[in-house]
């Protein structure tokens, strides 16, 4: 098992200061596994994938609690919604970290590029979309709710398997199917993808898959940037957050791009 006190000083405040702009960023809008997750592949050569997906959880959860909670202090979103999302997304996280366990990552690359391109084409060409709250499906409850634990199963399940972006997707298939604002999305966000990487450390620790010392710096530092980022989202506004989307999501087309290009020409 792999000890923090086996690293030097240099690559420990490497991986806080990572923890902590991904903490800001996933609190804001998602995503902050693709900062987080390549810090750990950087700093802990030796890890297998499963250690590395559950000591990333381990600093997501801290970081996802504490914007979780300060989004329902600031913003109060509707629990009707957020309940039945959190625990849909809490089962689809357990299954996906079952699958995380003989599911070759790399094949997921093409698959998300492919939404993420969507997703961004989908944005841009909607400026309005997410700026005011227009939900659909007002007339059946129903219906409403029956989509929100859909898109908590799915997302959850990508969540357990794999991980990166997923308050991303959690953000987009709220504004985008369900008709909320960005802010209201991201609150709502932050609960579901606390239930999914809940349900992921409740597969991976009776596995032993933690690196517990690692995962604990960088749920600090993650702390700390999910405090600041939530507090930053809520005071700007659903534009802010629509602007941080837009910009993460071309980050997001980016890395797994050239991942993608890599895989196939490498």
């Amino acid at each position: 098992m792999l000890e923090a006190l086996d690293l030097e000083p240099r690559v420990l405040v490497f991986l806080a200061l990572a923890a902590l702009v991904a903490g800001f960023i996933d609190a804001v809008v998602g995503g902050g596994g693709l900062i987080q997750l390549p810090a750990l592949l950087v700093a802990l050569p030796g890890a297998s994938p499963v250690q590395l997906l559950a000591t990333n959880k381990v600093g997501s959860i801290c970081g996802t609690t504490t914007s979780a909670i300060t989004y329902l202090r600031r913003i109060r979103p509707d629990l009707r919604t957020a309940l039945p999302l959190a625990g849909a997304a809490f089962c689809g996280g357990a299954s996906g970290a079952v699958l995380a366990f003989s599911i070759s990552k790399a094949a997921f690359n093409p698959i998300i590029l492919g939404v993420l391109v969507a997703v961004g084409a989908y944005t841009l060409m909607k400026p309005s979309m997410g700026q005011m709250q227009a939900l659909r499906f007002g007339h059946s409850r129903r219906r409403h709710v029956g989509s929100t634990v859909l898109i908590g199963l799915a997302v959850g399940t990508y969540d357990g398997a794999l991980g990166p972006g997923t308050g991303s997707f959690f953000v987009f298939a709220l504004v985008s199917v369900l008709g909320y604002g960005f802010l209201e999305a991201s609150a709502k966000a932050k609960i579901a993808n606390l239930a999914t990487n809940l349900a992921a450390l409740v597969v991976f620790i009776p596995q032993g898959a933690v690196v517990w010392s690692v995962g604990l710096l960088i749920g600090a530092a993650n702390v700390l940037g999910g405090y600041l980022g939530a507090r930053v989202a809520v005071s700007r506004g659903s534009g802010f957050v629509r602007m941080v989307f837009v910009v993460l999501v071309a980050a997001f087309v980016v890395k797994i791009g050239y991942d993608t290009w890599v895989q196939f020409t490498g």
